[in-house]
């Protein structure tokens, strides 16, 4: 049998208790307190709602509800602008089974008119609202981690094969502010795996570079460029204003330089490495797992590890490994996924073999360990052995 609008809603009101604001406000800090649906539209809800409310727009709830409020005896509280939506989802709600429904009296309206509190989540321009929209589809990306995206600092450690990927896919994600420490130019031999990169640009610093070819793909990331050299008198300084590094440096002195600063200022580190047609990427996380010296406590001697520019490197690989390391950085801001802490992933391109290795904090780490008797940033080009220790005052003298 048919029936109007009026009977729907009045059908609605009989089988949903209703609750004043006054009642939602009083049971907002309790341990039990109901769960919050926000069932009007997301432009709405973006303009400001009850805090810690889940917003689930009325269109959407029977597909969306069951996913993210999926204990169907737990109290819930349903609300819109003005408190009729919220009865007729409600009323939906019981017969998906819901037990313990109730609608909040005068919705939205009525609680900021009596002086309530609300919050208002991050401000999307019109742009990023179509820009990032792929993102917002994802439930553990959406408006919140894209927010978290926006308002992270990342900086890469290098804009050559690796680190071009890592911010280029970093960039396009909607990360609002990308550091890059380089102090080299654009050659030719370059664009052969460096992505950020352009013919015309031969000869051009390459953080200038990066920074056209990123700003191009997307004017909303903030671009910082440190065209310089890391050494252990200015890393502290670099590093400091960043929630992330991005490792894509090519020599060992670096290496084992990024990952003492890291575990002296508590950055994670973001690690990825390739040689010729393999590469591996990990997560250096202080506090959380091994650090680059539980792996290699010493390093090899000189000349026994040649770089690409001696030994060749497959184009392609550095996007591979790249991409991962721009992948494990997104997964640490957004607290999704699990990311590579304790874990290498090593891939060997020619057998297409992607294998990931479980790692261990090695206890006795001079550098992380239970007694650590590293404190300081030493000379890392005389601990790798590319200087000699006897001629190092008279070099650095001149």
């Amino acid at each position: 049998m048919a029936k109007t609008y009026e009977e729907i809603l009045k059908e609605a009101r009989s089988q949903v208790p209703e609750v004043s604001v006054d009642q939602v406000a009083a049971g907002a800090d309790k341990a039990d307190s109901p769960l919050l649906i926000d069932v009007r539209e997301k432009e709405e809800y973006r303009e400001g709602h009850l805090p810690g409310a889940l917003s689930i727009p009325r269109g959407f709830l029977e597909m969306q509800v069951e996913a993210k409020a999926g204990d169907k005896s737990a109290p819930v509280i349903t609300y819109c602008q003005s408190g009729v939506r919220s009865l007729l989802a409600g009323r939906i709600l019981k017969e998906m089974g819901y037990t313990d429904v109730r609608s909040m009296s005068g919705g939205y309206g009525a609680w900021k008119g009596a002086g309530k509190k609300w919050e208002q989540d991050f401000k999307f321009t019109p742009d990023q609202l179509n820009r990032y929209s792929r993102h917002f589809l994802l439930p553990e990306v959406g408006e919140e981690g894209q927010a978290k995206l926006l308002q992270a600092k990342v900086l890469c450690l290098g804009a050559g094969g690796l680190g071009s990927p890592a911010a280029f896919y970093l960039a396009a994600a909607g990360v609002g502010t990308i550091g890059l420490v380089d102090d080299d130019v654009v050659d030719l031999s370059n664009l052969q795996r460096q992505i950020l990169h352009t013919n015309d640009r031969v000869g051009m610093p390459k953080t200038e570079s990066a920074r056209l070819t990123l700003n191009a793909l997307n004017p909303d990331v903030k671009v910082i460029e440190h065209r310089t050299r890391l050494d252990s008198s200015n890393i502290i300084e670099l590093i400091k204003d960043y929630d992330i590094i991005v490792d894509g440096c090519d020599n060992f002195p670096t290496r084992y330089l990024v990952n003492d600063a890291c575990v002296m200022t508590g950055t994670p580190n973001v690690h990825g490495s390739i040689f010729q047609f393999e590469g591996q990427a990990t997560v250096f996380s202080p506090g959380q797992g091994p650090c680059y010296r539980c792996l290699f406590p010493e390093p090899p001697p000189p000349g026994m590890a040649p770089s690409c520019q001696e030994a060749g490197v497959l184009g392609v690989l550095p996007g591979f490994i790249g991409c991962i390391q721009a992948l494990e950085t997104m997964k640490l801001i957004l607290g999704a996924g699990k990311p590579l802490i304790g874990r290498l992933a090593h891939v060997e391109t020619l057998a297409m073999e992607v294998r990931v290795f479980n790692l261990r904090r090695d206890p006795k780490c001079p550098m992380c360990g239970e007694n650590p008797t590293i404190t300081e940033l030493i000379d890392y080009e005389e601990f790798c052995g590319l200087r000699n220790p006897a001629t190092a005052s008279d070099a650095d003298a001149a």
